[in-house]
């Protein structure tokens, strides 16, 4: 059964606060959730397994740990995922990147893909997927319904805010993914949106309306 972390530290939500905040521009806004999207990979990252290598400093050789086995995929959905990439990359900068383009239909809230592109090896791969929003969990459960047609197996799923709905849709359709987000907000208002939230992410990082 897939489970969901809050990562609850300060500094996190230090910087979701000024994200929330309707008079951060772009700029700033597109800095911030880098960062938060690097400090939650600490976290979503807490769990991989390593082994034991020998390596020789300059007073002698002695062994130490390395992450082993497989190696990271970070899979944006378009377009607001894309935000929270580099900070990922900025831990682990050998990750190759996927991304899943999906849309959501205005009438009936449902997502819609568009474009697919993914590493040939991404079922030998840790794949996180990364969307600043898990509102209706819509879009987040069919881009990882996706992602096992095409041979994923080890997927997580990182948000910086949740709606109870969001969760409560991805774990549903995918219990073996484990979610991983910076705050789950109260629900969802009668237009899709995550109240409190942060209004569209895609706007605010791209400049858009």
């Amino acid at each position: 059964m897939s489970k969901v972390t809050q990562i609850a530290h300060p500094l996190i939500l230090h910087k979701l606060a000024f994200i929330r905040d309707k008079n951060t521009g772009s700029k700033d806004f597109r800095e911030l959730v880098e960062e938060v999207a690097m400090l939650m990979a600490y976290e979503v990252t807490r769990d991989f397994q390593l082994e034991e290598v020998e390596i020789e400093t300059p007073i002698c050789k002695t062994k130490c740990k390395m992450l082993a086995g497989k190696k990271v995929a970070i899979v944006p959905i378009l377009r607001a995922g894309l935000g929270m990439v580099d900070g990922v990359l900025k831990l682990i900068p050998a990750a190759k990147v996927g991304h899943i383009g999906l849309y959501r239909d205005e009438k009936t809230l449902k997502p819609v893909e568009y474009f697919c592109k993914l590493p040939q090896d991404i079922g030998d791969r840790e794949v996180i997927v990364t969307d600043p929003m898990l509102a209706t969990g819509g879009s987040a459960a069919d881009a990882i319904t996706l992602l096992k047609k095409k041979g994923a197996k080890n997927i997580r799923l990182m948000c910086l805010i949740a709606a109870p709905e969001g969760v409560k849709a991805v774990m549903d359709a995918h219990p073996d993914v484990d979610i991983y987000v910076g705050s789950v907000d109260e629900k969802l208002n009668e237009s899709g949106y995550i109240v409190p939230g942060l209004g569209d992410a895609g706007d605010r990082l791209f400049g858009t309306k």
